[in-house]
């Protein structure tokens, strides 16, 4: 019970850390950033349920006024904006991403790919898509076209999410929750 809690705490960390790392701007408000890569390890390396509750801690430290989304951004009105979508999918994404990792049969590194492939793109995107269009005024379609920016880094994120839990996994293997 206190490893769990202890790990979850660490990976709400992480994704906070995540965020001070500056983010690239776009002219429709929605900035690319980082943190997205702490949703994937949160659910490869803790595995569904952990993942998304790190995810959920950190979503409600961001709400109660803590300025850790990227750009020192946080508090209530956040939520308000054009990444409403993406915040409200974090969760599910570390979810999604876990739970793929959890069942995935092959290799922990194409476990950790495929998860935060599903869970870091479609999924993700499929909240951020619906938030931008509500909040921009603009179609489903025209929401996901803007989406397209974000997508070339993303598929380096998995990536870089596969390698690093296979690090971790190497290094201390006891870390790795995911898969236990």
């Amino acid at each position: 019970m206190e490893r769990n809690i202890a790990h979850i705490a660490l990976f709400t960390a992480l994704v906070a850390v995540m965020g001070l790392i500056p983010a690239l701007n776009l002219p429709f408000g929605v900035p690319i950033t980082i943190q997205n890569l702490g949703i994937m390890l949160c659910g490869t390396v803790l595995g569904a349920k952990r993942g998304a509750l790190s995810v959920v801690l950190f979503l409600v430290l961001v709400a109660i006024g803590l300025p850790l989304l990227s750009g020192g951004r946080g508090g209530l009105g956040v939520f308000a904006g054009p990444s409403v979508g993406f915040l409200i999918g974090f969760p599910v994404s570390a979810f999604v991403t876990g739970l793929i990792v959890e069942r995935w049969k092959g290799s922990l590194a194409q476990a950790a790919f495929m998860g935060s492939l599903i869970g870091g793109i479609p999924v993700l995107y499929a909240f951020g898509i619906v938030g931008m269009a509500v909040k921009l005024d603009k179609t489903l379609i025209e929401a996901a076209i803007l989406t397209l920016a974000f997508i070339p880094g993303d598929l380096i994120k998995c990536v870089l999410a596969g390698v690093v839990t296979r690090g971790i996994a190497k290094m201390r293997p006891d870390s790795l929750l995911s898969r236990s």
